[in-house]
Formats: structure tokens, sequence, C-alpha cells
């Protein structure tokens, strides 16, 4: 037990090190960004899969997360500044991609009248270089608009309260209980569950990109050797011998997906705590809400 406490702070004191290493030291883990033709490049790269998913990484967010709440409750408008800052990007990448939506049924009504009515078997798209690829493709291919939709406008719904609730208790404590128990499921809820599907989905994710393997009980002695073999391998299966065969996006959307809900999971837990402190009339401060017009605010939080 304290032996695990000891672990915990020094972690915390050493974040502050590795932080300052790997902003003074990018080469090391990003030289993969201009191509993996060199040792040092594949060796790079393996580090970025590495502390992508180690626990000096979480340590390193963690920490921050620890100081600009400190800062926070010392200077509420740093917080607030924060909560605007996160609330503003869950809408602005949730806006953008709900459109995948639209292009999502418009791309469903051209695979249906290309089959049925003219009889084709595969659809050519583009202006100057045009992509041909069977209807089987296509169709598979909604999938991904759908994936869009659901990994990055989900923070963006919440902004907006619209999600589906099971409400038992909530709707009849005071005021202040009920952002305590905002805070409280944001940092034992959101947070931890978006925390392990970032460390099972970024493994998951790599794994489909590159071999050798990397694994998560990989030291960094071990994924350093592994570079000397290191080539790119990404994942083109697909599900019918003509179908959508860039799976591999999927798990990147899974990464983004657990990133934003981590993020969203502060500005919730300090709009919260805000709110509780500062009392009813801070009750959606800054918060920008989509709204569908004069008369129409029954239905609103509800789509």
């Amino acid at each position: 037990m304290l032996d695990g406490i000891v672990w915990f702070f020094q972690n915390i004191a050493m974040a502050f090190y590795n932080l300052g290493y790997a902003i003074t030291h990018p080469g090391l883990w990003l030289s993969w960004i201009l191509g993996t033709d060199t040792l040092e490049q594949k060796q790079s790269l393996m580090r970025f899969i590495y502390y992508g998913g180690s626990h000096q990484f979480f340590f390193v967010v963690f920490t921050a997360f620890l100081i600009l709440t400190g800062i926070g409750i010392w200077k509420r408008n740093v917080m607030w500044g924060a909560v605007r800052v996160l609330e503003r990007f869950a809408n602005t990448v949730g806006r953008f991609f709900a459109w995948a939506g639209l292009l999502m049924v418009l791309q469903q009504i051209i695979i249906v009248f290309v089959q049925r009515i003219f009889v084709q078997a595969d659809i050519t798209f583009g202006f100057g270089v045009s992509i041909t690829k069977d209807i089987s493709w296509w169709a598979e291919e909604l999938k991904f608009y759908n994936a869009l939709v659901v990994a990055l406008c989900a923070t963006y719904t919440f902004v907006q309260g619209s999600h589906v609730r099971v409400d038992l208790v909530y709707s009849v404590v005071s005021y202040r209980t009920k952002k305590a128990i905002d805070m409280f499921g944001s940092l034992f809820f959101m947070m931890p569950v978006s925390v392990l599907t970032w460390m099972y989905g970024w493994y998951f994710l790599w794994r489909h990109l590159v071999v050798p393997k990397p694994s998560a009980s990989d030291t960094l002695e071990r994924v350093i050797l592994k570079a000397r073999a290191l080539r790119w391998n990404v994942e083109t299966i697909s599900f019918s011998p003509n179908g959508f065969n860039g799976y591999f996006l999927f798990k990147i959307l899974l990464v983004s997906y657990a990133g934003m809900v981590f993020l969203q999971a502060i500005a919730f837990f300090y709009r919260s705590y805000l709110e509780r402190v500062e009392g009813p009339e801070s009750e959606g401060k800054f918060l920008d809400r989509d709204s569908l017009g004069e008369g129409e605010e029954v239905y609103e939080g509800t789509h």
C-alpha cells in the first residue's frame, strides 16, 4: 500500500521532467512524421507508440489537470475559460461531423438508384481524379459515416444535453446536491472509462498499422529493439470481397472518441464545480446550445 502511494507521487513529480524532456527533444518521438526510412525514425515511432499508452503520459495529463484545477479554484475566470474552450471544441467538432449523417442518407439514396434503377455494379465519384468502387464498397462505407457521428459528436451531444438519461434521484435532490453528483460522475465515471478506452484503443489501433505488433506489456527497451524490423502494415481487410477496406479508420475514431470524452469530463467537472460555488444564477453560464427557434423550446435537448 505504501509502495503504491510512493509510486503515485513519484510519477506526479516526474511528470514535470517527462513533459519538459519531450518538449525539448521532439525529434526522439516525432521524427517519424517525415518518414520511417532510417532506424532513428523507426525508433521515434516506437517511442511515440509506447508513450501514447504509457503511465508516464497519463501522469503528465493528470498533473496538468491538477495544476489547472488548483489555479481555477484560486481564479475562477481561468476555470471558466477552460470550460468555454473545451465546450467550444466539442461543439465545433460535433457540428462539423454531424453533416456525415446527411452524407450517409444521400449516399444511400444514390446506391439505391444506381443499383435498382440503372442496374450498375459500381459507382464512379470525383472530378478530374475519380474513384471507382463496387456498390458493396460504397454500401459498407456507410458504417464509417455512422461511426463519425457516434465518435465525434458524442461530446457535442453531451454539451447540448441531448443524451438519454435515466433519472432515479437526480430530479428530487437540491441544486447543490445535483452539482455534487455531476462532479462525482465526471471524476469517477467519465474520466476512468475514457482513460481505459484510450489505453486499450491505443494499442488496438497501432496493432493494425505496424509490425511487429506493439503490446501494452512491452517495455521501452523492448519496443526500441522491435524498431529494427518495423514496417507499416495498414489494415485493408473488408467483410465482403469488394467491400469497404478502411477499417483502421474506426480504430482512429475510437481513440479520438476517448480523448474527447476525457476533455469533456474535465469541462463538465469544472462547470459543475463553478455552478455549485456561484449558485443557481450561474447555471448555463457561457453555455452554447443550439436553438430550434422561437416557440420550439420544449423540443430542444431532445434531438
